[in-house]
């Protein structure tokens, strides 16, 4: 991936990123906005949202891969069976993501999404963000089960995308790893990038973002440890990546490096992973929503075999 570099002219000080990036690549203020909330755009290296204001002289990188925004795919509604809601007011909705479900539509992805069954359900979701990902303000992988946010107004789009960029979200994981750690608890602070040679995976790379986890062992067994993680940043699959490459992969995580025939052992066709906890301010009270799920019946059900000496 080749990033555009463009640097931030004087005329352009003060300007919101997305009025003044359509002025700066000639884009309609729409699809500049879409860039914007993809993430496809960097003020010194640092993610924006649409809000923002620019800086003469700072730089801007833009993908230029990402430049031709049709090729963005639609959302189609489209039920999504044992997808709970969890919470929900007029400014936020907050699901109990199941297995095997997207956040948002993608090239290549047939499946059902979070975005899709919400439309289908009725919930009128907000138009902040790209077509195929309105209301989305962060992810969690089609392979992990768990709660998950989605804006409903443009308050809560700009208010919840502000607290994920300044890490004010709180966001709880409990996974089961192969083996034991050692330590039974600590940080694991290495950059992730997306892998030289896999593009489907990621791997800590030098030069990458900047990744920081925090973990600790609640309970071990012969063949593999639960544990809680609390994540300091949120990259694309960081818990699997660090986990990966602490020699301790995700159980069932076959992507990573997981023994397929403990996963076959436990009947886990996934990476044993779900986000249990997710707390925010609240976009329009300030009151602190806290969220949390229970473990689905299959990672329940792997996690006895674990207990039992699997």
């Amino acid at each position: 991936m080749t990033i555009r570099t463009i640097p931030i002219p004087d005329g352009l000080d003060g300007e919101r990123v997305d009025a003044g990036l359509s002025r700066l690549i000639g884009l309609s203020r729409t699809k500049a906005a879409a860039l914007v909330d993809a993430e496809h755009v960097l003020m010194d290296g640092k993610t924006l949202i649409k809000s923002d204001r620019l800086i003469a002289g700072a730089m801007l990188q833009v993908d230029p891969d990402a430049l031709d925004v049709d090729k963005n795919v639609d959302e189609v509604p489209q039920p999504v069976p044992g997808m709970k809601i969890l919470y929900d007011d007029d400014d936020c909705v907050i699901v109990d993501k199941p297995v095997g479900v997207a956040a948002h539509a993608s090239p290549g992805w047939t499946g059902p999404t979070v975005v899709g069954g919400l439309a289908a359900a009725g919930y009128n979701i907000t138009s902040s963000g790209a077509a195929e990902r309105q209301g989305i303000v962060h992810r969690l992988d089609v392979g992990t089960s768990g709660v998950m946010v989605v804006a409903k107004s443009e308050r809560a789009y700009t208010s919840l995308k502000r607290q994920f960029k300044e890490r004010t979200v709180e966001k709880i994981y409990h996974a089961v790893v192969q083996g034991q750690l050692d330590p039974l608890r600590g940080t694991i602070d290495a950059p992730i990038a997306r892998h030289p040679h896999h593009d489907y995976r990621f791997a800590v790379i030098a030069g990458g973002k900047a990744s920081v986890t925090h973990y600790e062992t609640l309970e071990a067994f012969t063949h593999g440890s639960l544990v809680e993680v609390h994540l300091e940043t949120g990259r694309t699959h960081q818990i699997r990546v660090h986990m990966s490459a602490m020699r301790h992969p995700c159980v069932g995580d076959l992507t990573y490096g997981a023994d397929p025939t403990l996963a076959k052992k436990v009947g886990l066709e996934r990476q044993w992973l779900h986000a249990v906890t997710l707390g925010f301010e609240h976009p329009s009270s300030g009151d602190r929503i806290v969220v949390t799920s229970q473990y689905p019946q299959d990672l329940v059900t792997s996690l006895a075999r674990l207990r039992d000496g699997a």
